[in-house]
């Protein structure tokens, strides 16, 4: 089961960051080291806006942060941005063209959460391609946070919202293919897109932000991981900072990821410390399966700095701040072996 392509190289043009010293750490009862490479950016007044996310999205960014420069409201500009790869159907983790599960389902998760600790989700949706819209409304035009299933999908049409037919093609002769063995092992993600998480700051300082997915390929029906989770897949304090996370979703929910990055920032940590230590809970639990799943996290705080770890090597993060659109690698814990 092939969930993305991976990359053979390893360099990531575009590009621009700081090596920081290796910082070893030793487990529990284990002679294994594990060794943590972060990666730094030098700190600078922060100039505004900033629209970060994980991965290498930059026509998301770029459409966050013209909707903030033109004066927009951030809400705006994080839904258009997460609509970008919504629609985008050679981007088979989010919204139309994302895989199914194993039933052949295109499900998809999303959430938003304001600067005032607002927040609207939904989870196991189908046939609406852009979750994240039906997760703002549900925010803003109900009295509830999360709206599931059929629910949800009947929810944004009554808003407007159209069906559509979520399993391209490509997506559909991949499921097919699959069903042939029918192994079910996720693969780690070392590539170019995951789960779509995106924070923005706008030109008060104010923070917010939105996480959109379509899942795990050919997971369980009914199955929904940390992404429209408040505080595991998306978290914001206004008076401290954001995190959203990518990746293996139940072991984000394990942990609270998102909400323990901003926790831990509070404490004092800056963005890539906190994110580098809630990285290192996942990996030093007791019995953690760490090699065989991947996780991230892109934080920002209310300085406007910014930070990015994962468990494995090539996990990236977009930055669009100062008219400039950067994909800076993340810092990691487990180098990818070479071919």
């Amino acid at each position: 089961m092939k969930r993305r392509h991976f990359l053979k190289n390893a360099s990531l043009t575009g590009v621009g960051l700081a090596v920081g010293s290796a910082v070893t750490s030793c487990k529990e009862n284990t002679p294994e080291k594990i060794v943590a490479v972060t990666n730094t950016t030098p700190e600078t007044k922060a100039i505004l806006p900033i629209v970060i996310a994980t991965w290498n999205v930059p026509n998301a960014t770029a459409k966050a942060a013209k909707v903030l420069q033109e004066g927009g409201h951030i809400l705006d500009a994080l839904e258009q941005g997460c609509m970008v790869e919504e629609a985008d159907v050679k981007n088979q983790s989010v919204g139309k063209g994302g895989r199914p599960d194993r039933d052949g389902n295109v499900t998809l998760d999303a959430c938003i959460m304001n600067k005032d600790g607002d927040c609207g989700a939904v989870v196991y949706m189908q046939n609406i391609t852009h979750a994240i819209s039906v997760a703002r409304k549900v925010m803003e035009e109900t009295p509830h946070v999360m709206l599931a299933g059929k629910g949800a999908e009947d929810y944004a049409v009554s808003t407007g919202m159209k069906r559509d037919n979520l399993l391209t093609e490509a997506s559909k002769k991949e499921w097919q293919e699959w069903l042939k063995e029918a192994k079910y092992k996720p693969i780690i993600n070392i590539e170019n897109h995951d789960t779509i998480g995106m924070l923005a700051m706008d030109k008060n300082g104010d923070l917010s932000g939105a996480c959109t997915t379509s899942g795990l390929a050919y997971k369980m029906g009914g199955r929904v991981g940390d992404s429209p989770i408040i505080g595991s897949g998306l978290f914001i304090d206004n008076e401290i900072g954001g995190c959203v996370a990518t990746g293996m979703g139940e072991e984000v929910v394990k942990t609270v990821g998102s909400f323990l990055v901003v926790e831990l920032m509070r404490q004092g940590k800056s963005p890539q410390e906190a994110c580098k230590e809630a990285i290192m809970r996942i990996i030093n639990k007791p019995n953690s399966n760490y090699k065989n799943f991947q996780v991230g996290y892109i934080a920002m705080n209310k300085k406007g700095e910014t930070g990015s770890f994962s468990i494995h090597q090539w996990f990236s993060m977009t930055k669009f701040q100062d008219d400039k659109n950067e994909n800076l690698q993340s810092g990691f814990v487990v180098k990818a072996q070479s071919n």
